[in-house]
């Protein structure tokens, strides 16, 4: 992975896939600037403290906190901000009806015209990226986005099975559509359960599509094995081949945190890797440390299945019968 350094802020700098955008090595995660024990000041400042500090990725998503995440990172976008962000966002519609109508919100509560990448969220499920291509499907509605200006790539993003990301990435080839990028865990626990890492990674980098890493601590649960610190979780994402490590930041201190690994990442050897991967082999065997592969929990639209939408016309047909 080809790395250069900001002459402004010394962050390093990789190239997300084929898009050509320079992206920063860590990512500001949006799931967590919405909380609602974190006051706006507060969100505000780790963005803007982010940006100024050389994070330009920032990632979001229409369900978030109820939009809370996507009203707030627009409200400390503003002041010229804006301009200074690659700025990411996610749809859980999967009818082309649903999609344009999420993306519509998420445009007015980040208050802008235009953003610069739009994933469908969530991908889980083996149907979804059939609902997604179908002639009035999500992706109707962001091809139809792009030509209007309103985005300018399009990913998609899961957490639940490796098999699903390569039978996405399959449909979309059927359709002869091919994603700008693609989200998905990324951690030393992964590369020994369900691995995205072994499975999906290879697939992207041989076809030059933007790596999205996230759950490089899974949400803090990684650190409660006692089996590696938050650094080395973060360094081991940044060692793969990843266009942008994306991480949340609830504190100023995680802030700091996140951006002591991104100046600190040098590229770590076989051994250091061999060594970080059999300290965390016993723990990670069975999945217990990431809970969005082996439980519910994280899947907001199993939990909200109307974020989907309805189910295609020839299947209400089915339904009907």
């Amino acid at each position: 992975m080809s790395q250069t350094t900001s002459p402004d802020t010394d962050m390093s700098m990789r190239t997300l896939g084929r898009t050509g955008v320079q992206v920063s090595l860590i990512g500001l995660g949006g799931w967590h600037l919405g909380f609602k024990y974190i006051d706006e000041e507060l969100s505000t400042r780790i963005i803007r403290t982010a940006i100024d500090s050389g994070i330009n990725f920032m990632d979001n998503c229409w369900d978030y906190n109820e939009g809370a995440s996507e009203t707030r990172m627009g409200n400390a976008l503003r002041d010229g901000y804006r301009e200074r962000v690659f700025l990411m966002t996610k749809i859980d519609g999967r009818t082309k009806q649903d999609a344009a109508k999420q993306l519509d919100e998420s445009l007015r509560r980040l208050k802008t015209d235009h953003i610069d990448l739009v994933q469908h969220h969530e991908v889980l499920r083996y149907e979804d990226p059939h609902r997604i291509f179908d002639a009035q499907g999500a992706n109707a509605a962001l091809l139809e986005a792009r030509d209007a200006g309103k985005i300018s790539f399009i990913g998609f993003t899961g957490h639940k099975d490796p098999r699903i990301h390569l039978h996405t990435l399959e449909v979309a080839k059927e359709n002869e559509f091919e994603f700008d990028a693609v989200q998905m865990p990324l951690n030393v626990m992964d590369a020994h359960y369900r691995s995205f890492e072994k499975l999906v990674l290879p697939e992207l980098v041989k076809k030059n599509i933007g790596v999205l890493g996230m759950k490089s601590l899974a949400n803090g649960t990684i650190l409660e094995s006692k089996t590696v610190t938050a650094i080395e979780c973060l360094h081991y994402a940044m060692n793969l081949p990843t266009s942008v490590v994306i991480t949340g930041c609830e504190s100023m201190e995680n802030l700091e945190q996140a951006l002591t690994a991104a100046r600190t990442f040098q590229p770590m050897t076989d051994e250091e890797v061999k060594s970080l991967l059999a300290k965390t082999a016993q723990s990670a065997a069975r999945g217990e440390y990431e809970l969005f592969k082996t439980t519910s929990i994280y899947d907001g639209t199993a939990t909200h299945p109307e974020w989907l939408g309805e189910e295609p016309p020839n299947v209400q047909r089915v339904m009907q019968t």
